[in-house]
This record gives C-alpha cells, structure tokens and sequence, in this order.
C-alpha cells in the first residue's frame, strides 16, 4: 500500500512569510506557477499592485482552474480583473497565499490542469528582485 502521495515537479513543499519553495528552490516574488511544470514570475510585490493585466494572461493557459493566493490574509480581486476567466469557463478561487500552495498542491496531484497565482508579500524595507 502506497502511503506518499507522488511528488510532481512544481510542487510547493514549504512556505512561510514572504517565500514559497518549489521543489528544491526558494522563490521570494510573487509567482505563477502550472502544473503542467512551468512557471513564471508576476509582477507585483502587494495586493495593491495588482490589475486586470496580472489575470488576463492567465485564460491563454487554458486551466481548468486558477487559484489566487491574495497574501498573508484573504483579499478579493475586484470582478472586472477577473471577468475573462469567467468568460472562458475557467474556475477561479481566492485564498491567503499558505491555502493556495496546499490547496494547488492537492488539485494538480489529481492530475488536473490547475496554475497557482501566488502573491508573495515582503515585508517594508525588504529588497525584492524581480
């Protein structure tokens, strides 16, 4: 009896305040990231950052769901940036950041084509590279 699940490439195996780890690799910028195993950064460092633009990009994927994690806490993007998701038929959920690495983890170890869309916040002062 197998009692691990199978580990996928883009896996996010930990995360804590400011970064997620993917497989081996500690990202600490806001990133998107396909089950299908690829991954891109986004561009924005808070939830004040974000526009329709930071979604729109994401119907040309084609998943079966988006998962937004909004940051520390949850944070609702408005309608109209995610108005072309829900025109392509396309699922779209909203959870802190740590709720989407655990909930994207469980839905592409389904098999499913799901992209995480993970705001990674850094705290003031903290240099980011993007």
């Amino acid at each position: 009896m197998k009692l691990q699940p199978d580990q996928f490439s883009t896996a996010i195996t930990a995360y804590g305040a400011g970064w997620v780890m993917i497989g081996h690799e500690r990202v600490a910028h806001s990133v998107v990231i396909h089950s299908s195993g690829e991954r891109l950064d986004w561009p924005c460092v808070q939830f004040g950052d974000l526009s329709a633009e930071h979604f729109a990009h994401l119907v040309d994927a084609a998943p079966e769901l988006v998962l937004f994690g909004s940051g520390s806490r949850l944070r609702f993007p408005k309608p109209a940036w995610i108005r072309p998701l829900v025109e392509a038929g396309i699922g779209f959920d909203t959870m802190d950041t740590p709720a989407a690495c655990r909930t994207f983890n469980i839905v592409a170890g389904e098999g499913r084509r799901v992209i995480a869309a993970l705001l990674i916040e850094q705290a003031a002062g903290t240099p980011v590279a993007l």
